[in-house]
């Protein structure tokens, strides 16, 4: 293997790359980052429905079972992205991840001062790296960037983002499928294969990758245009391998982690949640395998100016310092938390003002895991909402042409049978609306009277981002909107109008 060089990374006499040896597969959405010897790098962005700076999204990772509990069981997990779209305003963050594995190609160019020809087997994945042979790549290619490409970087308040190797969960919620999936989707094994696992990921056996490592782009992309996230090369994470304790991880750090499934991997074992841990060193060295490469993340720093930590600070000082329920409710206990932290300054004995600082820091935290509790319910309870829409237009749209259908056929004859008929039915119909519009209008009065404008209407555009984001719930996007305009004028007049709500669900343009 080459080594590194650790001077100038300006490799000479270039040949331009046709795009099939960084991007064989393009789509919408790719983004192209420039590399040493007119090479490039594709990433893919990974949205985190969460705004704020302190904002983050609660998944669960890992699977059930006894096998291998103690390294994958299922517990929770907290992601939010580096970057803020400031052109569309949407209110979500994101990261990037790289849309293959590290080629042969990209290695080279970025690790050796003359550039290689581009050829075709240097397509193939760079495996036998070592976990510190990736953190130099990273270190190199982020100076080349710096020196040759800075304005190609996103920038997240004024501030050049950088490449590492990703973190676990930047991985898993990637792997998984992210916010492009329901929320039964991404707990399953593995993302959505339609058409079998054999057209989307590479492993063992001679239905499959037959013992060779693969080039990329030959199968299909996970739902976030990733492709070979389980199979073809084991890919290095940043951080130590931990045990699992149950809902947590253990405290000690061990080796790094080794995530996904590579070719020689029977396919039972290809599954999002699959985690190994590999030694730093071996007796002859850094640690190095055939079926390991490597596969970059594209983030930010957090604390990216001063305006930032104050923001930071504010949003800090405000976690929980209210619960959740409805404005008087939340007025109780910030005054609760407050009044704890009045009594601890106000006392002279340290020792009692150092045991009520940390009891009013575990009243906020235990607070603040309750407020994000009622956010996912209150998220939950808007898709509800933007659903029972959808069954009010479609059943009061039924109605109507049962409605139609009886007055054109039974004018003339409303005592024959078929009319009879027709006429049950047209009740049947009329009275199954009625009680869905009554339990959308409860549902609405009490989301209404349960949380409150302000806790609501911070929720919705999270909502709108998730919606947008997943497939399988786009079509509720324009529903969500006249459902909450329904729930606004509720809040704002206290009236309880379920015609008039009726009425704007099926207003709702199928386009």
């Amino acid at each position: 293997m080459s080594a590194f060089v650790l001077g100038a990374v300006t490799p000479s006499h270039a040949v331009a790359w046709d795009e099939k040896f960084y991007n064989p597969k393009p789509s919408d959405g790719d983004v192209i980052l420039p590399m040493p010897c007119d090479g490039a790098m594709v990433f893919r962005r990974i949205e985190v429905p969460a705004s704020g700076p302190l904002d983050d999204l609660r998944v669960v990772v890992g699977q059930e079972g006894d096998e291998w509990g103690y390294v994958e069981h299922s517990r929770p997990e907290f992601i939010a992205g580096s970057f803020t779209d400031k052109n569309t305003g949407s209110s979500s963050r994101y990261y990037l991840l790289a849309k293959y594995e590290l080629n042969q190609l990209q290695y080279k160019a970025v690790t050796q001062e003359s550039c290689a020809d581009p050829k075709r087997m240097l397509q193939l994945p760079q495996a036998e790296i070592s976990w510190m042979d990736a953190v130099r790549f990273s270190d190199l290619y982020n100076k080349w960037l710096r020196q040759n490409a800075v304005q190609a970087l996103p920038q997240e308040d004024g501030m050049a983002g950088f490449v590492r190797l990703p973190t676990e969960i930047e991985w898993e919620y990637a792997a998984r499928g992210g916010a492009a999936l329901s929320s039964v989707q991404f707990r399953d094994v593995r993302y959505p294969m339609p058409e079998g696992m054999n057209d989307y990921e590479w492993y063992a056996g001679a239905q499959s990758a037959n013992g060779k490592v693969q080039f990329p782009g030959l199968l299909k992309p996970n739902p976030l245009g990733l492709h070979d996230m389980l199979g073809n090369v084991d890919e290095l994470i940043l951080e130590s391998f931990r045990l699992n304790k149950l809902d947590r991880q253990h405290g000690q750090a061990g080796g790094f982690v080794v995530r996904g499934g590579n070719y020689l991997s029977s396919p039972d074992t290809l599954r999002s949640s699959a985690r190994k841990e590999q030694a730093y060193y071996g007796t002859k060295g850094p640690t190095q395998s055939k079926t390991t490469g490597m596969r970059l993340a594209l983030v930010s720093i957090a604390l990216t100016s001063r305006e930032r930590v104050k923001e930071i600070e504010q949003s800090w000082q405000q976690l929980g310092t209210s619960q959740g329920g409805g404005a008087a409710r939340e007025q109780d206990q910030e005054t609760a938390v407050q009044r704890l932290g009045s009594l601890a300054s106000s006392l002279q004995d340290d020792s009692l003002k150092a045991q009520l600082k940390q009891l009013e820091g575990d009243l906020r935290a235990a607070n603040q895991r309750q407020e994000e509790t009622r956010d996912q319910a209150i998220r939950a309870g808007l898709e509800l909402g933007a659903f029972l829409c959808t069954k009010l237009k479609d059943d009061v749209l039924f109605v109507e042409l049962l409605h139609r259908n009886y007055a054109a056929l039974c004018e003339s004859d409303p005592q024959e049978k078929q009319c009879i008929n027709r006429k049950e039915k047209l009740q049947e119909q009329q009275e199954r609306v009625t009680k869905l519009a009554r339990y959308y209008a409860s549902s609405l009065i009490d989301a209404s009277s349960l949380y409150g404008k302000d806790l609501l209407e911070k929720q919705v555009p999270v909502a709108r981002q998730i919606m947008e984001q997943n497939k399988s719930l786009s079509a509720l996007r324009p529903y969500l909107d006249v459902h909450w305009k329904n729930q606004s004028d509720h809040l704002n007049s206290e009236v309880i109008a379920v015609d008039a709500w009726k009425d704007a669900c099926k207003s709702v343009s199928a386009g």
